[in-house]
């Protein structure tokens, strides 16, 4: 594993990169990953407005900030996203704020596709469902826990959705998002604490 991680973080982003390379394919309708495919060169363009709006609105709540102001570890947190993935766009920037929050969070991250090794390390119920935040001990390169790809209440939400309609379509989709917008991630940060 731990061979694994560190080939994936010598090709990782900083949180910036990221916004930089996902604004630049926005502007030239492309996405990231393997596909090219109209859908999620729309979702890359949707997605570019969201982190520009979350990058700009996200807070950390005092409770949390309190935590990782304290931590007395350094942590590498790596995340593995890609520029089409809706929740992927909505938890980031509130992985970023609390990454910046505390000198001792080192926030990098990877794209699914092409670390194919480590999102098969992380599979949530036997899929290659992101973002996957994956917390790692820098002193001793260990992986304390790992979070994602959503709350447990966005979770809940689109198992209630798909039990009720059998599929995940666009409604369940906008139900997700207006969840995330009302939310404020909260939730996120909450979970996230939770785990170190």
């Amino acid at each position: 594993m731990n061979s694994i991680i560190e080939k994936s973080l010598k090709v990782s982003f900083s949180y910036q990169e990221y916004r930089d390379f996902v604004t630049d394919l926005a502007k030239e309708v492309k996405t990231t990953g393997h596909e090219q495919r109209e859908d999620l060169i729309h979702y890359t363009q949707l997605n570019e407005a969201r982190l520009h709006r979350l990058d700009k609105t996200t807070q950390v709540v005092d409770e949390v900030k309190a935590v990782l102001q304290k931590l007395s570890k350094e942590y590498t947190w790596l995340v593995i996203s890609e520029s089409w993935c809706g929740d992927a766009a909505q938890i980031l920037p509130v992985i970023n704020k609390m990454a910046e929050v505390s000198e001792n969070i080192d926030l990098r991250i990877v794209l699914r596709d092409d670390n194919e090794d480590l999102m098969n390390l992380f599979l949530t119920n036997g899929t290659k469902s992101i973002p996957k935040l994956i917390i790692i001990d820098k002193a001793t390169n260990e992986v304390v826990n790992d979070f994602g790809p959503r709350p447990k209440a966005a979770k809940q939400l689109i198992l209630d959705y798909k039990a009720a309609h059998g599929i995940v379509d666009e409604t369940a989709k906008i139900e997700l998002q207006k969840w995330y917008l009302q939310d404020k991630g909260v939730s996120t940060q909450k979970e996230i604490v939770e785990l170190l």
